[in-house]
């Protein structure tokens, strides 16, 4: 029945509307809140806004009038259009109120909250969105449009008194009050110790100073290796290789009993470092042998003549394996310390890395432009490489041995003549050349430059760190040696103290 209606009236009702409940007039007067006239063939709805709302974005309700034309009922659409712009800032009561709303006993309370919804608005909006006025009177305050769509975290101003690190954001909301940053350590910028050494050679392929762990240092000379004792500074002549040889390299074993010495002919000797006295000579090398480096059980020597040579003391050949990939002179060599693999830098410019089972290096890595002298392992990860190149390079680059991936690069500026891990922290000590003739220190991995020390005239082109890895020397053409405090010594924990009952009898196994 009420569908043969509708089909009649020719108007579209909601269901559950009759059209009884609609009141049909013409338009008489401007403020009537509906007025439908009704043709044969269409109807026309007009709509009038009702009063203006507070709102920014007002929503013109459709109401029906009821047969009483007084009722205040009001029937709402089926449409809700949100007003997002203000709705949160209603929910947290962040929406400035108007001072003629407020009373004096009002004004007097609400001042620290006033305040403090001040603070609490320019720590989440920002300060331009306390300092933006009001569009309107009695409108809400819409957030500001830089904080629109974005996910990056825009932290508020240091000087805040609510900013992050005073919130303990930066420290997982640490209920904790965070302690203030650890000073920079300082570094002795002078040596405390100053050697001369005559006759100490301006030459960027050779190796002539290095530290034992017995804490002797041996030092080539012209054609003569010295010992000095660090402990009591007595100056020791270890040998004398005679006017047509010359010392090219010197490296101390592991235990500190043995060194190496490498010569202008080629030769690589061994002495006996407590006596004074010749062990072996290990020939095999064309010309001189600039470069010595000892893991456990093998001595490597590189040369002139492009080629490596592991020697074994306990048989009787000069060496056990030739390594050859490299196409010029071999000048930086070092084994790592777990002795699996040995690490071997050219003037080819190029870094190859060998390990015990094939006579072809595993990695070959180009990426330096100069010649490669300077190679560290690093003693706190393992298959962390350290390299540094020369005049035309002049950058330390870091390599993950594993995947053959270079995981870090800085430029220094000069040229890279030594690199040194610290083994009481993660930091490293560079020495350079051309043009700046400086040691530097830095943290790994962040690269943050420590220290950077200055005193030679020439290039600093000899390393040796001490057995308790606080102090380097260093040696450059200007035939000094220098000895400077660099890095910390070793953290020891603190000794674990129990009392009661159950600490007694009880052992730690450290």
């Amino acid at each position: 029945m009420e569908l043969e209606q509708r089909r009649k009236s020719g108007i579209n009702l909601p269901s559950g509307m009759s059209q009884t409940s609609l009141r049909l007039e013409t338009q008489r007067t401007p403020t009537s809140k509906i007025a439908i006239e009704t043709t044969p063939f269409r109807s026309n709805l007009c709509l009038s806004s009702p009063r203006s709302v507070s709102s920014p974005r007002s929503i013109t309700s459709l109401s029906a009038a009821t047969s009483s034309p007084t009722s205040k009922k009001s029937i709402c659409s089926d449409r809700f259009i949100p007003c997002r712009s203000s709705s949160r800032l209603h929910t947290f009561g962040l929406i400035e109120k108007s001072p003629s709303s407020s009373s004096p006993n009002a004004k007097k309370e609400g001042g620290n909250h006033e305040a403090y919804t001040r603070l609490l608005k320019q720590e989440l909006f920002g300060a331009d969105f306390v300092a933006s006025p009001c569009s309107a009177a009695g409108s809400p305050i819409s957030s500001p449009n830089k904080n629109m769509l974005r996910f990056k975290m825009e932290y508020s101003s240091p000087n805040s008194a609510f900013s992050p690190s005073a919130l303990g954001r930066d420290s997982g909301f640490s209920n904790e009050v965070s302690t203030p940053p650890k000073p920079p350590r300082r570094v002795p910028k002078t040596p405390h110790k100053v050697l001369d050494a005559p006759s100490l050679q301006d030459d960027f392929y050779l190796n002539l100073v290095d530290w034992s762990s017995q804490n002797l240092l041996a030092v080539g000379l012209g054609t003569c290796v010295y010992l000095w004792n660090a402990s009591n500074s007595k100056v020791t002549k270890l040998c004398d290789l005679g006017p047509n040889d010359g010392v090219c390299a010197v490296q101390w074993t592991k235990e500190g009993s043995y060194v190496s010495v490498g010569t202008t002919s080629g030769q690589v000797q061994v002495w006996d470092g407590t006596q004074c006295k010749k062990v072996r000579t290990l020939s095999g090398h064309q010309t001189r042998a600039g470069v010595l480096t000892w893991s456990s059980r093998i001595l490597a020597s590189g040369s002139r003549d492009r080629n490596i040579l592991q020697h074994d003391l306990r048989v009787s050949n000069d060496y056990v394996s030739k390594l050859v990939g490299h196409k010029s002179e071999v000048c930086g060599l070092k084994w790592s310390h777990d002795d699996r693999e040995l690490a071997s830098g050219g003037n080819d410019n190029q870094l190859l890395v060998w390990n015990q089972h094939s006579q072809q290096p595993v990695l070959k890595l180009t990426e330096h432009t100069a010649a490669v002298k300077a190679i560290a392992w690093s003693p706190h990860q393992s298959g962390l490489l350290a390299s540094g190149g020369g005049t035309a390079d002049r950058c330390i680059r870091f390599w993950n041995t594993t995947n053959g991936n270079q995981t870090n690069s800085i430029d220094t500026g000069s040229q890279v003549c030594n690199l040194a891990w610290s083994k009481n922290v993660n930091e490293l000590v560079s020495t350079h050349g051309y043009s700046q003739n400086q040691i530097m220190v830095w943290k790994y991995p962040s690269l943050a430059k420590v220290a950077t020390l200055t005193g030679h005239s020439l290039r600093v082109l000899y390393l040796a760190v001490s057995p308790d890895g606080q102090t380097i020397v260093t040696g450059a053409g200007d035939e000094t040696l220098r000895f400077w405090n660099i890095f910390p010594s070793v953290k020891t924990p603190a000794p674990v103290k129990e009392t009661g009952l159950w600490s007694l009898g009880r052992t730690y196994i450290r």
